[in-house]
């Protein structure tokens, strides 16, 4: 007999500041109890409710024919990795005006036009209902740092062959390695 995966209870674990830990268990398809964890950055009052906020933004800017990439340090992997410019949505903010504040705070840049804004997409399934939406947008301006004390951050643009020798030589997120291969590609061959 094949069962269908279905949740059974979720209880949280661990209240974070940023993130909040959860234990849900299903139902597998063999009809056995599966325990499994989450996290989230929002506060899930219900089954219906895991994966449906927008909690940020990842932002694939442009200046004339450069990519926009930060050269970060990123405390969960203990390393430099590129990234793109991205952020959480601040209380009462609108996805627009998130965009252009963690533009600015991340680079000094200012958003000149935003091109399009992807529907939102799941950022890490495997361990989180975290949803972002993508931006794409051209950007202007000089690079000043306004970042925390608890964030090193590089920005720069990157021309076609400084993006492809980056790809060969560094390493990525995995969202920042994709805009950075499709930025790459000649047209029609991605």
């Amino acid at each position: 007999m094949v069962f269908h995966m279905k949740l059974l209870s979720f209880e949280k674990v661990k209240d974070g500041k940023y993130l909040k830990n959860y234990e849900l268990t299903y139902i597998n398809k063999a009809g056995r109890e599966k325990k499994y964890e989450i996290v989230s950055r929002s506060e899930i009052v219900g089954p219906e409710a895991i994966g449906q906020r927008v909690s940020g933004v990842s932002i694939v800017a442009y200046h004339e024919d450069k990519l926009l990439l930060l050269r970060e340090f990123r405390m969960g992997v203990n390393r430099f990795v590129y990234n793109l410019c991205a952020g959480m949505i601040n209380e009462g903010e609108s996805l627009e005006e998130c965009i252009q504040r963690e533009l600015y705070e991340e680079t000094g840049l200012s958003v000149k036009k935003i091109r399009s804004i992807l529907p939102p997409s799941f950022a890490a399934v495997a361990f989180s209902d975290v949803k972002t939406q993508i931006a794409f947008v051209d950007a202007e301006g000089d690079f000043e740092d306004h970042t925390s004390e608890n964030e090193q951050i590089t920005a720069n643009f990157y021309s076609k062959e400084e993006v492809r020798e980056l790809l060969e030589t560094e390493e990525f997120s995995s969202r920042a390695q994709m805009a950075a291969y499709f930025f790459v590609m000649p047209k029609g061959e991605a």
